[in-house]
């Protein structure tokens, strides 16, 4: 046998699988069907999730590493500021916006204070900017990760729950053709098979579905820690940096 002719062959065994699983899906019981299309579905919402949040991560890590690139180069807030403002994807660049924006709020007050020159009003110390610049990182921090991480549980979800539901699908369709059996009062292979058949067929589906699901949850959990600690390096770095500048 050549192999134009083992190709043929291997298709259309490939197509006769094809047309025999979608015809147990065609004789499955009304139960098993919508097992079936919640399976789908589920499959479809998690497959969505998994190309937006891969998408997402992948620009948060580059535009990271190329604000972390000018934030190291230059020598100027404000340069870094005005550099940073196109990397909208990169949470780095939202810790340090926000940073900036408390110390120039900070600046204009100290401005204000010494432009004024109240006596019974307090100047606001160093260690408050330092306080307030920290707290606001920590707050762009948290709303970053959590923009990060959303959705990301469903993947989770469904890695836990579909092959119980295909499960439940199987037995479900195994207790029908029982029923069928007895009903016929035979109990032969022929018989017995195609019930077992579309009744395994969910359980199939729940597999497809949860598999990739899984793997997706843990590669973008592992990801995500990636970015939290980086995100940590950097507020502790600049917090130390601006200590060395407030207090030298």
């Amino acid at each position: 046998m050549n192999w134009f002719s083992l190709t043929q062959v291997v298709l259309g065994q490939a197509e006769q699988n094809g047309a025999s699983v979608f015809k147990l899906v065609g004789d499955a019981g009304p139960v098993v069907k919508l097992v079936l299309v919640i399976l789908v579905l589920f499959s479809v919402i998690s497959w969505a999730i998994i190309f937006m949040k891969w998408l997402l991560l992948r620009r948060a890590h580059q535009e990271s590493e190329i604000f972390l690139k000018i934030f190291w180069e230059s020598r100027q807030l404000d340069d870094i500021y005005r550099s940073s403002k196109d990397l909208i994807h990169s949470p780095l660049a939202e810790v340090f916006a926000a940073a900036y924006d408390e110390i120039k709020r900070f600046q204009k007050k100290k401005d204000d204070f010494s432009d004024a020159r109240p006596d019974d009003s307090p100047r606001p110390s160093n260690a408050v900017v330092r306080d307030n610049v920290t707290r606001a990182m920590i707050r762009t921090t948290r709303e970053q990760l959590t923009k990060m991480e959303k959705a990301v549980p469903f993947l989770a979800t469904v890695g836990n729950t579909a092959p119980f539901i295909g499960l439940f699908g199987t037995v479900w369709g195994i207790m029908d053709s029982f029923q069928n059996i007895g009903l016929k009062g035979q109990a032969s292979l022929a018989v017995v098979a195609p019930g077992i058949s579309e009744a395994l067929v969910a359980t199939a589906v729940g597999l497809f579905a949860a598999i990739p699901a899984v793997v997706a949850f843990n590669y973008f959990a592992a990801r995500l820690r990636s970015l939290e600690g980086s995100i940590d390096s950097f507020s502790s770095e600049f917090t130390n940096i601006l200590e060395r500048h407030l207090f030298r």
